[in-house]
C-alpha cells in the first residue's frame, strides 16, 4: 500500500534488484565465457566423442532446476566435496546455479551459429594457416550477431531462474533474495500487489535489454550494408 510504503522498503526493492542483476549478469558472463568459444570448437573440430557431447549438450537444455540446485547443494554442504568454500546460501552459489543452466543454451546456439560461417570460410581460413584457437574470434566476429542472441538466451534462463537459486541460496532477505524468489515468496505469503509488482519489474529488465541487443544488431546490420 501507498501509505504504508517508505525509504527502507524502496532500499530493500532497490537490494532485490541489484542482487538479481549482479548474479544473473555474473552467470551469463561465465556461460559466454565457456559456452563460446566450447561451441564453436564443436563446430570446427572433429574428434572422438563429438558428437556424443553434442547430443549430452543439447539434452542438457532441458535440464530441470532443482535437480541442478539439488546437486549443488549436495557438493556445497559441509559434507560436501566444496564445503570446505563455505559457498552455500551464498550469492556465489546462486551464480554457480545459473551458470550450469545458462552454459548449455549458449554453447548450443554457438555451436548451431558458427556451422555456417565455418562450412563458407573455413577453407580459406585452413589456406591461411588459421589455428583452432585463431579461428574462434574469427568466426564469432562473423556470426556476431547469433552469437548475441545466444548470451542473451543464456541470460534470459539465468534472470528468470528460481528453484536452483532458492535450493542452493536459501532466499535470505537482505542476502539472497532476488527478484525471482522474492515473488515466490510475497505469492505464498498472499501479497500479490508486490508480486505482480516484482514481476512487471522483472519482464521490464528482460525488454530492456533485449530492445539494447535489437538496437545493437540493427547499428551492426546499418555499418554492414
Amino acid at each position: 500500500m501507498p501509505d504504508q510504503w517508505g525509504a527502507a522498503d524502496a532500499a530493500n526493492l532497490a537490494a532485490i534488484v541489484a542482487l538479481s542483476l549482479e548474479v544473473s549478469l555474473g552467470a551469463t558472463v561465465i556461460a559466454a565465457l565457456i559456452g563460446i568459444p566450447l561451441g564453436t570448437v564443436i563446430a570446427i573440430r572433429a574428434f572422438p566423442g563429438r558428437h556424443l557431447l553434442i547430443l549430452v549438450i543439447n539434452a542438457l537444455l532441458g535440464l530441470p532446476p532443482v535437480v541442478v540446485g539439488l546437486a549443488l547443494y549436495l557438493v556445497l554442504s559441509h559434507a560436501g566435496p566444496l564445503g570446505w568454500a563455505g559457498m552455500l546460501f551464498t550469492p556465489g552459489a546462486m551464480i554457480a546455479a545459473q551458470t550450469v543452466l545458462a552454459t548449455p543454451i549458449v554453447t548450443a546456439l554457438v555451436h548451431r551459429a558458427t556451422q555456417g560461417p565455418w562450412q563458407e570460410y573455413g577453407s580459406a581460413l585452413q589456406v591461411d594457416g588459421v589455428s583452432t584457437l585463431g579461428a574462434i574470434p574469427v568466426l564469432v566476429a562473423i556470426a556476431r550477431l547469433p552469437v548475441l542472441t545466444a548470451v542473451l538466451a543464456g541470460f534470459g534462463r539465468a534472470v528468470s531462474e528460481v528453484g536452483a537459486i532458492l535450493i542452493v541460496g536459501g532466499n535470505i532477505a537482505g542476502y539472497t533474495r532476488t527478484m525471482t524468489t522474492a515473488i515466490t515468496l510475497e505469492t505464498g505469503r498472499g501479497d500479490l500487489p508486490l508480486a505482480l509488482g516484482l514481476g512487471i519489474l522483472l519482464l521490464a529488465l528482460t525488454l530492456l535489454i533485449n530492445a539494447a541487443a535489437y538496437a545493437i544488431g540493427h547499428v551492426a546490420r546499418r555499418s554492414v550494408g
